[in-house]
């Protein structure tokens, strides 16, 4: 029995190892990705700094990773994490978005960030979590660039 659970752990050490030399792709395309969003929704200079302070390294093609992201499994972790994150809302592809799915990314934004539910735990625990007021600051923007959609939807459907 020891035999054998020696023997596990040393093929553990060895994968662990070699995960080391095998890396994810990093997503790293640049802060100019999110300038058509920007250009778009208007944040003000303090919306902006809390979209990337806690936004954009998930939500963006450009992500600023921490030392750990280095060492494996972590960088795995890490890259999931922000496939995911950019699979339900890229700003970076906020282009390619009708109308229609920005209201509704903005819709959801508002809504996760009400319930707490962004940034995620995950996230806030290295990071830092945002203050009521960052928080509250971000959903009335949010609010406000919906306006807008919401406008520009009813004035083409006419």
């Amino acid at each position: 029995m020891k035999k054998v659970i020696k023997l596990v752990l040393m093929v553990l050490l060895v994968v662990l190892v070699i995960m080391q030399f095998i890396r994810p792709e990093k997503n790293q395309g640049g802060y100019e990705s999110v300038a058509t969003f920007e250009s778009e929704t208007k944040p003000s200079e303090a919306v902006a700094g809390i979209l990337k302070a806690n936004c954009y390294d998930c939500h963006s093609n450009q992500t600023q990773y921490p030392w750990y992201a280095e060492v494996a499994p972590v960088s795995y972790f890490l890259k999931d994490h922000v496939d995911e994150g950019k699979e339900h809302f890229n700003v970076s592809a906020w282009q390619s978005y009708s109308v229609k799915k920005k209201d509704h990314k903005l819709e959801e934004l508002i809504e996760e960030v009400e319930e707490g539910e962004m940034p995620l735990d995950s996230y806030t625990w290295i990071h830092g979590n945002i203050s009521d007021d960052e928080r509250d600051l971000l959903i009335q923007w949010a609010q406000l660039v919906r306006m807008s959609y919401k406008n520009e939807l009813k004035v083409s459907a006419k």
